[in-house]
């Protein structure tokens, strides 16, 4: 099947609340331009100069997400233009990213992302720092990132239980989370969960957002 097929079909099986990130990382513009033509307008890259790249050779109407580990020495390269960030893990990111977003004069969007896998290699925060992050008085003082929610990653294994008891984890917190009172810079809307093998086990725990790369674009090489 064509990008174009393996998107539309894709589509036609989402439930209406359900945001897709076509996961585009490593794949040429040539492919991106097939899904965009599809009607997709939402990419999502793991790599902050391979995003810039993009962004400057594609229509400017796409809504760039950065999806992978973002190290902060690389921030400033994505701030003029990129729409979420899935993978913030520390206060000192999100630090900088409100003081490169100021400079743009603009507000960014982020995802705090939890730690919910049993691999000790997985980013993210527990629950305790995720409260201590939120309640903080330099959160507080942030005026140019709005937190709109959380991300999370399942071990990567064939147990369909294991995955579903990680996501179901998962929107627990990100229920709890929705009862903190809202701020300018904290509206939490999104549970981003759910990748190209599970993300069907994903909508079904919650979430709002998945992200799918290889059943759109076909295996990386």
């Amino acid at each position: 099947m064509s990008i174009k097929d393996n998107l539309l079909s894709i589509k036609q099986s989402l439930p209406a609340h359900v945001t897709l990130v076509a996961v585009s990382k490593t794949k040429p513009v040539s492919d991106l331009m097939e899904a965009y033509e599809a009607g997709q307008r939402i990419f999502g890259e793991n790599k902050i100069q391979e995003m810039t790249d993009k962004y400057e050779q594609m229509p400017k109407d796409i809504e760039w997400h950065m999806i992978g580990h973002v190290q902060t020495n690389k921030v400033k390269y994505m701030a003029p233009f990129v729409s979420l960030v899935h993978g913030v893990d520390s206060l000192k990111l999100l630090k900088e990213i409100n003081k490169q977003a100021k400079k743009h004069d603009r507000v960014i969007s982020c995802l705090l992302q939890m730690h919910i896998a049993e691999e000790d290699t997985k980013f993210g925060l527990y629950e305790a720092e995720l409260k201590e992050l939120i309640d903080s008085d330099e959160f507080k003082e942030m005026r140019n990132i709005v937190v709109t929610g959380l991300m999370g990653m399942a071990t990567f294994t064939d147990s369909e239980y294991q995955i579903e008891k990680e996501f179901a984890y998962l929107k627990g917190i990100f229920d709890r989370l929705k009862e903190h009172p809202e701020a300018d810079n904290f509206k939490p809307q999104t549970l981003s969960m759910g990748m190209s093998g599970d993300y069907k086990i994903a909508i079904d725990c919650g979430s709002t957002m998945i992200r799918v790369g290889s059943s759109i674009f076909g295996s990386r090489h």
